[in-house]
């Protein structure tokens, strides 16, 4: 591994250097039972929650094009540099380090072998309350996804690409729903999760009242018992609640929602893992605008 551009505020290391391997820890302290690292409020644990390592040169070149200013660090395959000369220059300009390493080095910080020739790491964007967002949302057609325990990150980004492409207003999340963007969601949602807002929810009945508020109606995903998607006239201003992958949606939000909608389909299978649904119900919402 090695550093590229006397610009950068990385100092030289010798060309190829391997990453490093983690120490073995140190014996504990006294003091350190008062504030171990991984504990909330201890300042690494705050740094690590705070920043976000993706790969992909979709997903990286998204953060690029819309906050620069969030990335820290930059990874990158030698065959890269070519393509991604403008971030590059970004980062001399900025004194953001970045390193070109080899493709075994690369898939350990991505954790992954689809890293796509880069890595970087970056500030995460922090969800914004549903009050500031309805207030700013523009008149007209809209359309948001709640997502009732949906965790599957590779269904978590394919959610996000479908909804980056159909022109979704928002992800809706739970009040405290641990759902959060990782590296292998942001690079299967090829960009998307820069395109969408998170949206952070209160209580859930308040919730519901501040959306219905707002001019939209609920519409409760449903394997059975729902109205025929493609046979419903669908609501210009909407939210699709989508369940968690096996469980479905908690029997009380879609009681509380103002439509139950199915996808029928052969029967030759319940229904469709929720990324697919997600990509049917969002491309029926736009035809029928």
């Amino acid at each position: 591994m090695r550093d590229r551009d006397a610009g950068s505020p990385w100092k030289s290391r010798p060309a190829r250097a391997a990453i490093p391997t983690p120490r073995a820890p140190r014996a504990p302290r006294a003091d350190d039972a008062q504030a171990p690292s991984d504990s909330p409020g201890h300042p690494q644990r705050e740094r690590r929650d705070a920043e976000l390592r993706i790969h992909g040169l979709n997903a990286v070149g998204a953060v690029f094009a819309r906050r620069p200013q969030a990335i820290r660090k930059l990874y990158l395959l030698e065959a890269r540099i070519p393509q991604l000369q403008p971030l590059l220059k970004w980062c001399v300009s900025n004194r953001v380090g970045y390193r070109v390493v080899d493709d075994g080095d690369l898939q350990k910080l991505a954790a992954s072998a689809h890293h796509e020739g880069v890595v970087a790491e970056v500030l995460r964007e922090e969800p914004q309350a549903l009050s500031s967002w309805l207030r700013d949302l523009p008149a007209g057609p809209q359309c948001a996804l709640w997502l009732d325990g949906v965790g599957n990150p590779h269904n978590f980004g394919a959610i996000l690409r479908s909804a980056a492409h159909f022109g979704v207003s928002a992800i809706l999340l739970p009040k405290h729903s641990t759902l959060a963007l990782s590296g292998a969601a942001a690079r299967v949602a090829e960009g998307g999760a820069e395109a969408l807002p998170m949206v952070r929810l209160g209580r859930e009945d308040n919730s519901i009242a501040q959306l219905h508020a707002a001019g939209f109606a609920l519409a409760a995903t449903v394997v059975r018992n729902g109205a025929d998607l493609f046979k419903t006239a669908l609501p210009q201003r909407l939210v699709y609640v989508l369940g968690a992958e096996g469980e479905g949606m908690s029997p009380q939000l879609t009681a509380a929602c103002d439509l139950r909608l199915l996808i029928p389909g052969s029967g030759a299978v319940e229904s469709l893992n929720v990324a697919s649904a997600t990509a049917v119900l969002l491309a029926q919402w736009a035809g029928n605008r």
